[in-house]
């Protein structure tokens, strides 16, 4: 039996003690960033279209149905849509039967362009970031820009002057808006793992040409599912 010493029962008469005795303990709260981590894991992912017939070509496989759409440089997000230089994306749909589930992988895509022998595979995320650019911002207002507007042009040569001058860089997007076009990005590439379907996602492919030099695309599958071949620009 809990005995008590004569300062505590009579802190206890005078009801001091008794709110922390007689109250359970509170569950702590979620934490903001785990709030935000949930957040993400539930808008995580591209929607797929509603049937395979909605993108630019689709192809049986087995019991399966792969879908695709080329989309060029454009990086199309459910949030935004950004470019990329230096390459070409693929907004591919796998659908199946009722319940079906399919395991996914980064590897199971490749992209033949222009007919050439060796198809070009699916790249990682980490290299498809650094080529990203928002064509939407533009970088702030600078005293620099208003002098160079204003400036004759002329240059003396020699002693200095400003035709000895490198051009300076161009100026960055900022941190914060970087790192949400990123988050945009790796919530629409396609998920690996074994997916409930219908599962949709973005799939890039290095290429740094422009678009009207390219004359033919094929999508090609080799996966859990089978093999296949999608023609998206015959």
């Amino acid at each position: 039996m809990r005995v008590f010493s004569p300062l505590t029962i009579g802190l206890l008469t005078a009801g001091l003690l008794m709110p922390a005795l007689v109250l359970p303990a509170q569950e702590s709260s979620p934490q903001p960033d785990a709030l935000k981590k949930d957040a993400l894991e539930v808008h995580k992912g591209m929607p797929p279209r509603a049937t395979p017939g909605d993108y630019q070509g689709h192809v049986q496989v087995g019991k399966f149905t792969i879908a695709a759409e080329f989309m060029g440089h454009a990086v199309p997000t459910p949030d935004q849509t950004v470019d990329s230089e230096d390459y070409v994306v693929v907004e591919a749909g796998l659908f199946g039967p009722p319940g079906a589930r399919l395991t996914l992988a980064r590897t199971d895509f490749s992209l033949r362009i222009n007919g050439k022998k060796t198809a070009v595979p699916n790249a990682p995320l980490e290299l498809v970031y650094h080529s990203l650019k928002d064509p939407e911002w533009q970088p702030p207002h600078t005293d620099d820009d208003d002098s160079k507007s204003k400036g004759s042009g002329l240059t003396t040569g020699g002693g200095g002057g400003g035709a000895d001058k490198l051009p300076p860089l161009p100026p960055k997007m900022p941190f914060e808006l970087r790192r949400a076009m990123n988050l945009h990005v790796e919530h629409a590439a396609m998920e690996e793992g074994e997916r409930a379907l219908p599962q949709a996602g973005l799939l890039f492919f290095s290429y740094r040409g422009k678009e009207q030099g390219i004359h033919s695309v094929e999508l090609i599958y080799s996966g859990a599912a089978g093999n296949a071949t999608l023609d998206l620009m015959p």
